[in-house]
């Protein structure tokens, strides 16, 4: 006789089904489900709409002392598309393996931490445990697609400021090795389109000066600091003797390039599109006029950013931040090996950071490959369950915290 399913991998395969797929995400399914289990749990709930159609769904487990600044739990609630044809189940079905492995896109990135963080508010209230502060949970949109109408509108907002947020936590990533990845920064987001103008004629002429002359010329010109970081990346080595990771240097990929009407036309325009990547050790004013040169070194061409973030804040890792020690003393307590790094991607922790809210990414994803945006995306259900354990105990501890207002 099979054994039955544990009811919280059960409410996870039921949230994973909710098809948030960018580029066009049914978040009216996704709220029902959490509002639904708000009202299951016992939770005030409320909904926010800053963009029609992009609702943040809020939900808040009342603390002893409402005086106290909160601690926020945060999830998105979107997932990128997928190419069905190379999965081995349905990508939104949530299947679930012999062996316990849910596949469903999302499983990693990153409802397996929203659906974490439900099962301990319930538990809690389960056990009638009320903690020092208020907890809050938010399910936000957008974060795949750089969150600016979901996270980014939901912290300019009244709402956000009567929260008093202390603290938060979000997403981090899986880890193939035995240690939680725990990220306390990460890069900016830059995305750029170079557009450069030039001379025309024949395609059988050695004309000067052509649009895509001059975008080889700026080209060349980002592919050499790319070579730059990545011999970094290679070699170099932190001033604390660690070798760098992803997250220190700065990233930067030719990812578009438009040009031509005809192959015997010197075409009028050329344009490329870069995804760049700004390290926290960079200064970012220098930056931008560095890349700032690089494009007006030519005549005639044009920079303009299609995302920018003008803040790399880091939450410190310091023994004056009580949320880091208390979360670095709670993995020791429980022998759980911890790896601090900058997160080399961008998640909705940045628009916090940016306004002084300490915060940290972790997603309880060990011993498992790295699968955001992948195929076959998974997580085993024993994993998903002790990770709930792990979340139980952190969060309790962390909403304890007294010392500090």
């Amino acid at each position: 006789m099979a054994t039955p399913e544990n009811p919280a991998v059960t409410r996870f395969r039921q949230y994973l089904r909710c098809k948030t797929v960018q580029p066009n995400p049914d978040y009216e399914s996704c709220t029902k489900f959490l509002l639904e289990q708000a009202k299951e749990i016992g939770l005030k709930a409320q909904t926010f709409e800053y963009v029609k159609g992009k609702p943040v769904v809020l939900l808040t487990l009342e603390g002893r002392d409402p005086g106290l600044s909160s601690i926020l739990l945060n999830s998105h609630t979107d997932v990128v598309p997928v190419f069905e044809e190379n999965w081995s189940y349905k990508p939104f079905a949530a299947c679930k393996s012999e062996n316990g492995d849910i596949f469903a896109r999302g499983a990693q990135d990153m409802k397996c931490v929203g659906a974490s963080y439900l099962e301990v508010i319930r538990r809690l209230k389960d056990q009638n445990k009320q903690l020092c502060r208020t907890v809050h949970l938010s399910y936000v949109p957008d974060e795949e697609i750089g969150g600016e109408d979901g996270m980014g509108r939901f912290v300019e907002s009244e709402d956000f400021k009567k929260l008093n947020v202390g603290f938060a936590l979000d997403e981090g990533i899986a880890n193939p090795g035995d240690a939680l990845k725990v990220f306390y920064g990460e890069r900016a987001p830059w995305w750029i389109d170079v557009t450069t103008r030039g001379n025309v004629g024949h395609g059988s002429q050695l004309i000067q000066n052509t649009a895509v002359s001059k975008l080889h010329r700026i080209i060349n010109k980002f592919m050499e600091f790319r070579d730059s970081q990545e011999r970094q990346l290679l070699i170099g080595v932190r001033p604390d003797g660690r070798k760098y990771s992803l997250g220190d240097v700065t990233s930067v990929n030719l990812t578009i390039l438009q040009t031509g009407v005809q192959h015997n036309v010197i075409p009028q325009e050329a344009k490329a599109g870069f995804d760049i990547r700004v390290s926290p050790n960079v200064d970012m004013p220098l930056f931008k006029a560095l890349i700032e040169g690089y494009v007006y070194s030519e005549s005639d061409s044009k920079l303009e950013f299609v995302q920018y973030h003008d803040d790399n804040s880091c939450t410190s890792l310091g023994e004056d931040n009580i949320w880091w020690v208390t979360f670095r003393d709670f993995c020791r307590d429980r022998n759980i090996n911890i790896e601090p790094e900058i997160f080399p991607a961008a998640t909705d922790s940045r628009y916090l950071r940016k306004l002084g809210i300490p915060a940290l990414g972790v997603s309880y994803l060990k011993n498992t490959p790295i699968l955001l945006h992948d195929n076959n995306e998974y997580i085993n259900e024993n994993l998903f369950l002790e990770g709930i354990e792990f979340y139980t105990g952190l969060i309790s501890r962390l909403a304890d915290v007294q010392i500090i207002k």
